[in-house]
């Protein structure tokens, strides 16, 4: 049946799985991490197609997974990559992506009292194959917070505070290294001041006096966020949003930005 012409003749860009998830192991440079991502992996189809077969796609996605979160590999762009490998012996196509959307936990040390404290950051890392030539897409998320300059200047020093999120999204060349945590770091430089899962009472005050001591719009993080990633990366394309969860406002404030080096 799925060998069939379809009665609508249109090629399909993205048709797979999503929503998989296993346990997959990597040591990147000595740093051993363990992971448990929700995966997407598609394939184009061809007009004259009526569909994939799916369950000898779902069979072959999952002993091709299987065999690779077995090995602790250098990264998880390195499994994703040998996984399309293995894929295009059991299936023919121009172009195949696979996505893994996980949380990377990172051990921080408090700014004065020096605790160290395990934080989670939403990271995804994409990598693509079109006839047989590899990208790779890697996106981090991470908690910051905006001060309002406008406010403080008008308030006479006082002003609203509110949580947001840095979302840094670059998009390479396989073979460009690129670490996930030198990309949180990038975003985290940007905001008036880092923010901790634990904080004891000397660590607050010296947060809070980072951020008075820094006031930035959403504009001004993700100017930041763009500047730090285009002197630490290149022959990469950076694509940059911040999300500012206002809290004297019923809306939020967004802003964007990209750029090329």
């Amino acid at each position: 049946m799925q060998d069939k012409k379809p009665e609508i003749m249109e090629r399909l860009g993205r048709v797979g799985v999503t929503g998989l998830k296993t346990i997959v192991m990597t040591n990147w440079k000595g740093r051993r991490y363990n992971f448990v991502p929700e995966i997407e992996l598609t394939l184009d189809l061809d007009k004259e197609r009526k569909g994939v077969h799916m369950s000898r796609l779902v069979e072959s996605i999952t002993e091709c997974i299987e065999e690779e979160v077995e090995i602790r590999h250098g990264s998880l762009e390195e499994i994703e990559k040998n996984i399309l490998e293995k894929l295009k012996g059991k299936h023919s196509f121009n172009h195949a992506e696979i996505t893994m959307k996980t949380e990377l936990v990172v051990p921080k040390k408090t700014p004065v009292t020096g605790k160290t404290t395990m934080e989670t950051y939403g990271v995804e890392v994409t990598v693509s194959s079109d006839k047989g030539v590899y990208t790779k897409r890697l996106l981090v998320e991470v908690f910051g917070n905006t001060v309002c300059p406008h406010a403080m200047n008008k308030c006479e020093g006082k002003t609203h505070i509110q949580r947001a999120i840095g979302i840094l999204e670059i998009e390479t060349d396989y073979g460009n290294e690129i670490d996930l945590e030198d990309m949180i770091e990038c975003v985290e430089d940007a905001f008036p001041s880092r923010v901790y899962t634990i904080l004891k009472a000397e660590d607050e005050k010296q947060v809070v006096r980072e951020m008075y001591e820094n006031p930035r719009f959403v504009e001004d993080v993700t100017r930041g966020i763009l500047n730090n990633a285009k002197k630490r990366f290149k022959n990469v394309k950076i694509r940059v949003k911040t999300i500012s969860e206002e809290s004297i406002h019923r809306h939020n404030v967004i802003a964007e930005g990209s750029c090329r080096v």
